[in-house]
C-alpha cells in the first residue's frame, strides 16, 4: 500500500530554504532543525532529509 506524502513538494521547499535562512541564528545545523522542525510540523531528522535531498538534487552534495 502506497502512503501519500504529508507535505508537499511546495511545503518541503519552502522548509528548506526557511533553514537557510535562519540557520546563522543557531549555533548549529541541528541546533536550527530542532528549533524549526516543530513551526513546520515534522520532525528533525525529516527536516534534515529534506536538506539533503535538496543538496543532491541541486548538485552541492553527491549522491
Amino acid at each position: 500500500m502506497n502512503k501519500s506524502p504529508k507535505f508537499s513538494p511546495k511545503v518541503r521547499e519552502r522548509a528548506v530554504g526557511t533553514v537557510h535562512e535562519h540557520r546563522e541564528e543557531y549555533p548549529s545545523l541541528w541546533a536550527a532543525l530542532e528549533s524549526l522542525a516543530p513551526r513546520i510540523g515534522c520532525v528533525p531528522h525529516t527536516l534534515y532529509a529534506w536538506m539533503r535531498k535538496h543538496e543532491v538534487d541541486s548538485g552541492t552534495r553527491q549522491g
